[in-house]
């Protein structure tokens, strides 16, 4: 059964870098939806007379979000139809509070989605002085809206459960404020696949 595996989470949590180290021991395919979207965005945004590098303000999200999870989607439900895992990154703010959200986008599979386990790992961190450590460790462009509007964005890191009705199980609540280690990895592979891969 393809399993597909949502990293979910505000900014400097830390969701790709969970999802890579797991795609990596998995081989899975790990679609994040900054890196998908980025060549589209840095267009959209010249063109509209904007910053690039803005991955957070209004005008962003109007000219680029919808199509960012819509890009990161088809990628991932086209992987799910050759039977291949699906790590998907992305804050998913919007998607996690329709009920109806993934039922939908599992039906463009067709037959195909009685195949597919869901699993969703939402990842967060102690408290907003953490996320912006973190944020401004990683030192990005992309982030500087971010540290610039810290008010107004980290209003965003609320941590959100995802409202799809998905089996009881399927949702771990992943606080990533240790260090993570082989027993952490080990503990997400067994939450995923039911059991940790053999060395």
């Amino acid at each position: 059964m393809a399993k597909l595996v949502f990293f979910i989470g505000g900014a400097g949590a830390g969701k790709t870098t969970l999802a890579k180290k797991l795609a990596a021991r998995r081989r899975s395919v790990l679609l994040d939806m900054d890196t998908l979207l980025r060549p589209a965005a840095e267009a959209l945004m010249t063109q509209a007379g904007l910053d690039p590098s803005d991955r957070d303000s209004a005008e962003y999200k109007r000219l680029c979000r919808d199509l960012g999870y819509r890009i990161t989607m088809d990628a991932a439900l086209e992987n799910l139809e050759l039977g291949n895992d699906a790590y998907v990154i992305g804050p998913f703010t919007k998607e996690t509070e329709d009920p109806e959200w993934i039922g939908a986008e599992l039906a463009k599979l067709g037959a195909a989605a009685a195949a597919v386990e869901v699993k969703v790992v939402v990842v967060h961190l102690a408290d907003l002085d953490v996320y912006r450590e973190r944020i401004e460790r990683r030192a990005t462009e992309l982030d500087r809206w971010k540290l610039e509007h810290w008010a107004d964005f980290s209003r965003s890191l609320t941590k959100r459960a995802p409202r799809w009705p998905l089996p009881e199980g399927s949702v771990l609540d992943y606080d990533n404020t240790a260090p993570f280690d082989e027993e952490e990895l080990a503990r997400l592979e067994t939450f995923i696949y039911g059991a940790p891969s053999r060395p």
